[in-house]
């Protein structure tokens, strides 16, 4: 880093929760490159034009393994040493993702669609038996993909709860300590290595199961690689996954005419999806982060080695050089290359997945219940404080 100290903080400020902090719009035009201070006291470069967005995200001289040196800058408390699809480089990253591609192919994904609407459907039933207004965050948005995440592990649906709250601490910026994000981590791995342990002698027809015996050329995946994937399957596809959910339905139920725009043309859903994966802040970047490994010139500066580096999402989601009206929402906008699921070796590998969740969601909703409003004011909502994936901590919605 420079020697002049970071006058701004991660996250950047933003007085309407519901959109990126403005900070961003002026960083695009006069310092797509600039340093700042993360929470955990560390500093960093936040890089906010989508090209160098993209080109962080994809070159090899930012690497997400040296994440977890002792000394390196980071975001969230990583353990040290922590090895998973998020914090590993090739050849290490090249060799898990090729064993677990092949678990969570498109056409895998596919097949999982009827069973995802069904828990949809099985939810949103009980929110109208429970009748208006409801909390659309409870009902829906939470217990989806933790119940989608659970299945694909086989994890038993009484153990639910204990998810959420490891889960919960475990994507903390700021709102747990690090003593409990560790303890989180600790339960959680307890947890897992256990279930791994009876997948291995009992298989049962889950995504660990299949995990447990994917080979390639006589490789498979070792004990520690099984857990660290189960809990980066875990947390990434519940928090990340409730958090988009959340997005997407304010988005539409806030600005006029969306809301009637899909119940009017109910083929749109699946690029609605898109452009309000691209228009969303849910992401706070947490998982976007890289460690320089060289002297890199970008942006009018030079970012050092062993510099921290924060390419941020939701700000090259909305670059005009890219997308055009960038702060609308057009439910028809084609194409949209947004940078939600991540780009190069680190893009989602649930990425289908949670289109499969968003649009399941939308259709089911639009379906049951098409006169869905905000029960409250989005200035009413109550915020969800120091977390990596901004959500409110209720959504009201009557019908």
């Amino acid at each position: 880093m420079t020697s002049d100290d970071p006058t701004r903080t991660f996250p950047l400020p933003a007085p309407d929760p519901l959109e990126p902090a403005p900070d961003y719009a002026e960083l695009r035009k006069s310092e797509p490159v600039a340093p700042l201070t993360l929470p955990t006291g560390h500093r960093a470069w936040v890089i906010s034009r989508y090209d160098d967005v993209r080109l962080v995200m994809a070159d090899p001289r930012f690497s997400k393994a040296a994440l977890t040196a002792p000394d390196a800058p980071r975001l969230l408390p990583i353990a040290k040493g922590s090895k998973s699809l998020f914090t590993m480089d090739p050849p290490e990253h090249t060799r898990l993702r090729k064993l677990v591609t092949k678990v969570f192919t498109v056409r895998r994904m596919e097949a999982l669609r009827p069973r995802v609407e069904e828990i949809t459907g099985e939810l949103l039933a009980g929110m109208e038996a429970a009748g208006p207004p409801a909390d659309l965050i409870a009902h829906l948005a939470k217990p989806l993909p933790i119940t989608v995440i659970c299945e694909l592990l086989g994890v038993p649906s009484a153990d639910l709860e204990r998810f959420k709250v490891w889960s919960d601490k475990m994507l903390s910026v700021s709102a747990h300590s690090v003593e409990d994000v560790m303890a989180a981590r600790v339960g959680l791995n307890g947890y897992l290595t256990e279930l791994i342990d009876i997948k291995a002698s009992e298989p049962a027809d889950d995504i660990l199961s299949d995990l447990v015996e994917a080979r390639e050329e006589g490789d498979r995946l070792s004990a520690e690689e099984l857990l660290a994937f189960g809990h980066t399957l875990l947390v990434a596809g519940y928090h990340a996954t409730t958090g988009e959910v959340v997005g997407a339905l304010i988005t539409l139920l806030r600005k006029p005419g969306l809301w009637q725009r899909i119940l009017d043309e109910r083929e749109l859903v699946p690029g609605a999806v898109e452009e309000l994966l691209r228009y969303s802040v849910a992401g706070g970047g947490a998982g976007a982060m890289r460690i320089a490994t060289e002297d890199v010139a970008l942006g009018g500066v030079v970012i050092r080695k062993g510099d921290g580096v924060l390419p941020a999402i939701t700000s090259a989601n909305r670059d005009s050089e890219v997308f055009t009206d960038p702060e609308q929402v057009d439910l028809t906008r084609a194409p949209n290359p947004h940078l939600t699921f991540g780009h190069g070796l680190h893009h989602c590998l649930g990425a289908q997945l949670g289109r499969i969740e968003l649009q399941s969601a939308i259709s089911a909703l639009a379906d049951r219940f098409p006169g869905l409003r905000l029960a409250v004011a989005t200035d009413e909502l109550r915020w969800v404080p120091g977390m990596a994936f901004r959500r409110p901590l209720e959504l009201p919605v009557a019908w």
